[in-house]
């Protein structure tokens, strides 16, 4: 049976990709998490039951830990999606995201370097090590034109400097040491179980409690929006079926302006919570979701847009997304509106919707 070790799987895109697994595969998956704030077992509970999942408690920095952990449980793959996210906190604190993106891949690949050499010849050449990683590491487009693979890396934020090290890194040691490995670079994602920290959550969260739906500058910033469900099944299709030392890139071909999509948001809301059932929306004075919508000032360096050509996957791969924006958002929606415990319980003591990524340039 196959043995795979998903670092980060109690995250947004790690706990969408372990139930992905679960239902399309028979195989054994452990999760390796630290439990950092975006982190949670209540995004596992439904599967916790399930004889094929484990959890182990870890940090993919820690070197010992991380070499106890593929000679116990001698994985045939290992996708990593482990990482500290958010631009905005990359902002304020720059520090956690080199620890954990570039010196934690670093400590898996020297983990994995060191645990192959046991598996035998098929077991060496049947292995796959595959790096999640963003299109934010290409930097950022002008009104025409798409990132493709062999697009040169020019990130601009601490995040996707990070990100962009820890892809280095993967590609050096496929080249130098011959690891089998692999990356995949994904558009913005949004569905179920994303931290409420990111655009859709956070406007869906504030506009349900009567608070402002804050948008950067004049929301103008456009991004590719993906389902997690289809990136979860590009992840598995690239590590089945994607060859070592190459890049797949997964775009859900969704390109929307910051304030198109809050607008659609509130038009969403508006049918799925209509504003006379809302009391919270009535308590601020507002006769319609929109009423919210507040201009803030912009996040520094905030890249203008982010495009993606996923022909590469859709033709090796054979990898298409399933689902359109609209059809995508209204689930969205309808899933936070049925999950306010769930938000609330991730969320208590952790984090109240404040402002981060205010820094200024010195």
């Amino acid at each position: 049976m196959e043995r795979l070790i998903i670092t980060g799987g109690a995250g947004f895109i790690g706990c969408n990709f372990v139930r992905h697994v679960l239902a399309a595969k028979d195989w054994q998956v452990l999760v390796f998490d630290r439990l950092t704030y975006a982190g949670s077992r209540e995004n596992l509970r439904d599967v916790e039951s399930d004889p094929r999942f484990s959890f182990a408690l870890g940090d993919i920095a820690d070197r010992d830990q991380v070499r106890r952990l593929l000679a116990d449980f001698e994985p045939t793959r290992v996708v990593n999606l482990a990482a500290e996210t958010h631009v905005d906190r990359s902002i304020d604190g720059p520090a956690e995201f080199i620890r954990t993106n570039v010196l934690g891949t670093f400590e898996l690949l020297e983990a994995c370097r060191g645990y192959l050499p046991s598996r035998g010849e098929a077991g060496r050449a049947a292995f796959r090590f595959l790096q999640v990683s963003t299109d934010e590491v290409y930097g950022t487009l002008g009104d025409e034109g798409l990132f493709h693979e062999t697009t040169p890396y020019a990130p601009t934020s601490p995040y996707s400097a990070s990100k962009a090290s820890a892809d280095h890194l993967v590609h050096a040691y496929f080249h130098t040491y011959g690891l089998p490995a692999l990356i995949t670079n994904c558009s913005n994602n949004y569905g179920p179980y994303q931290y409420p920290e990111k655009l859709i959550p956070l406007m869906i969260a504030n506009a349900v409690e009567g608070k402002p739906l804050p948008i950067y500058g004049q929301g103008v910033n456009v991004r590719d929006w993906l389902h997690v469900e289809d990136h979860c099944s590009g992840i598995l299709l690239a590590l089945e079926k994607g060859r070592p030392g190459e890049k797949y890139n997964l775009g859900g071909g969704n390109e929307r302006k910051n304030i198109e999509v809050v607008d659609r948001l509130c038009e969403i809301l508006e049918d799925e919570l209509p504003p006379a059932e809302n009391p919270a929306l009535a308590a601020r004075g507002a006769a319609h979701y929109a009423d919210l919508k507040t201009f803030v000032t912009d996040r520094p360096g905030h890249d203008l847009r982010y495009a993606i050509d996923a022909g590469r996957a859709k033709s090796e791969l054979g990898w298409r997304p399933r689902f359109d924006f609209e059809s995508g958002l209204r689930q969205t929606v309808r899933w936070y509106l049925d999950h306010q415990d769930w938000q609330e319980a991730i969320t208590r003591g952790r984090y109240e919707r404040q402002r981060l990524g205010t820094a200024v340039k010195v």
